[in-house]
């Protein structure tokens, strides 16, 4: 199977998902294969609700309508253009996916069959109803599929190289069972925003959708701002009204009166605002409902912090902080060439021999 080939198979894969939106579900007759695929993708997007309580319809449906809108041919061919792909002798590449938001691990699936190898995917459970369904569509488009793709519930074996998607405590078990072959092994991060106090009410707007989004359960989720001294926390929680229904998810609403009462019973200071607490916290990974803040006295000062601890932040949203900055409200949609830890993949998978 050539390059373009596979390019074309995932182009026609975005055009069967840009049938479900956000707004609405609008079946486009003439995508290939929609009338052997459409109903059952219906059925596969209500029965992953159920297999995780975090999973709404909007959240899956959010995350589809990114994917079919990154998946054009001309932005996988933008995407590779850098690279020097050649034909190779696929190999097995193993990838054990997190589950904590919809296709989290679609990237890498795409990441391993685009560049020409053959993928062993062990799913989370959490997240196991709409990936194989449309490794099935890819395989309609271009039967060459059926014998590159694999998935297992079992531990994996017979894979050349492999990457794991985890915690900081399975990072360890990740690296002792992967560690003899090629490997990405991710451990956790989180995402921060830089605040001036300059920013306009609709990027502090935006900014709630990089909080909220997904509960803030994604790596990409801002979870902790980064704010000048004496900071006006007002203007940044008359922003984030707008986001307040979050609180009607009972999940959510759970999260956050036990989150509070730990915090009060510690004589914890807040700011809160009735769906989501500020607390000064050193710390990145806040705990659901809450977001940490931690304040700064200089440009140099947050400079020399963020690289010290660079490796545990996934993104960075900012006005102007560095050309690296995603801009506010764009965290979860994130470009092809946008890599979870700043790791290459596809270089990586281009090594591979």
């Amino acid at each position: 199977m050539l390059l373009n080939d596979r390019i074309q198979a995932f182009s026609k894969l975005g055009k069967f998902l840009s049938q479900f939106k956000t707004t609405d579900y609008h079946k486009i007759t003439s995508v290939p294969y929609t009338d052997d695929f459409y109903d059952e993708m219906i059925n596969k997007i209500n029965n992953a609700i159920h297999y995780n309580g975090w999973f709404t319809k909007e959240n899956i449906l959010f995350s589809i309508q990114q994917w079919s809108e990154a998946l054009t041919e001309d932005n996988i061919k933008d995407w590779l253009s850098v690279y020097a792909l050649k034909e190779i002798e696929p190999k097995t590449i193993g990838i054990v996916m997190a589950g904590n938001i919809p296709l989290v691990g679609f990237h890498d699936f795409l990441s391993v069959l685009i560049s020409g190898h053959n993928v062993l995917v062990k799913q989370s459970s959490n997240d196991n109803q709409i990936l194989p369904f449309l490794a099935s569509y890819l395989i309609a488009v271009e039967p060459l599929f059926e014998k590159r793709i694999k998935f297992t519930t079992e531990r994996l074996t017979g894979f050349d190289a492999v990457i794991a998607t985890g915690s900081n405590n399975t990072s360890r078990y990740f690296e002792y069972y992967f560690g003899k072959v090629p490997n990405i092994i991710r451990k956790n991060r989180n995402s921060i925003a830089i605040l001036t106090g300059k920013e306009t009410k609709e990027q502090l707007e935006a900014l709630g959708e990089d909080i909220f989004r997904y509960y803030g359960l994604g790596c990409r989720s801002v979870s902790k701002i980064m704010v000048p001294e004496n900071y006006d926390f007002d203007t940044f929680f008359k922003a984030m009204y707008p986001y307040n229904d979050i609180i009607n998810s009972a999940k959510y609403a759970n999260n956050y009166d036990y989150n509070k009462a730990v915090y009060l019973m510690s004589n914890y200071k807040l700011f809160e605002n009735g769906f989501l607490m500020l607390k000064e916290d050193k710390n990145y990974a806040s705990p659901i409902a809450t977001l940490f803040y931690e304040t700064y006295h200089s440009k140099d000062d947050l400079t020399k912090k963020i690289e010290a601890d660079k490796e545990k932040i996934q993104c960075t949203v900012s006005l102007d902080f560095s050309e690296e900055c995603v801009d506010f409200g764009k965290t979860q949609s994130p470009q092809l060439s946008d890599y979870a830890d700043g790791i290459d993949i596809i270089k990586f998978l281009s090594k591979i021999n």
